[in-house]
């Protein structure tokens, strides 16, 4: 029988893995939140939700879909609705920020919004409730009252698996007369007042 040498194993080829990400930068960024300043080391690529919840402990911001689909996560910046989900912390830089922790202090009374989402029963497991009670302050706090398209439009960015929005839509009917009314009432005083010490 003929001896056989045998044949060397093959060398494996290098496998080339793909090089490991760049950890992401680290900024300081400087924001009013609830009327508090804040100064903070944040990562480049950290969620505004995950730095309310996780850095400074407001968890009444929700997370729910992730994906800005929701609502849930909805805070004000600069006085616009925007999904913290989507939004990262630096971005932030210098803008104001209201949560719904900032809407009522415990020692203080409930909002016209809050109030009108307590008296219609415009919540049930209360999941939802924090974006749309931000979505609603910002409609009260743009300076007119809001047509029904747009009012439609601002609700058409939540999600509520509850109560079938017509208690919601009530709370936000009921918020926006009280706000707009007692503007108009207002301003109609102080024409009232100028008229009569002019002898109108």
């Amino acid at each position: 029988m003929t001896a056989t040498t045998p044949t060397p194993a093959a060398t494996p080829k290098a496998v080339r893995t793909p090089p490991l990400a760049e950890p992401s930068g680290w900024h300081e960024v400087r924001l009013t939140v609830n009327g508090e300043h804040v100064t903070a080391q944040v990562e480049s690529r950290l969620l505004l939700s995950d730095f309310l919840r996780d850095r400074l402990r407001l968890t009444g911001t929700h997370v729910g879909c992730e994906h800005g689909v929701c609502g849930a996560c909805t805070v004000l910046v600069d006085g616009t609705p925007v999904r913290s989900c989507l939004t990262l912390a630096v971005q932030c830089e210098g803008a104001e920020l209201r949560t719904v922790e900032g809407l009522a202090r415990p020692d203080a009374p409930l909002t016209p919004v809050q109030e009108a989402f307590h008296a219609c029963h415009g919540m049930q497991c209360g999941f939802c409730t924090p974006g749309f009670l931000m979505t609603a302050t910002a409609l009260t706090e743009q300076g007119e009252r809001p047509g029904d398209t747009e009012v439609a439009d601002a609700l058409s960015g939540h999600l509520c698996r509850c109560t079938g929005y017509r208690n919601i839509r009530r709370a936000l009917s009921r918020a926006l007369d009280e706000t707009y009314e007692v503007e108009s009432d207002t301003a109609t005083a102080t024409v009232t007042a100028t008229d009569a010490q002019r002898g109108e």
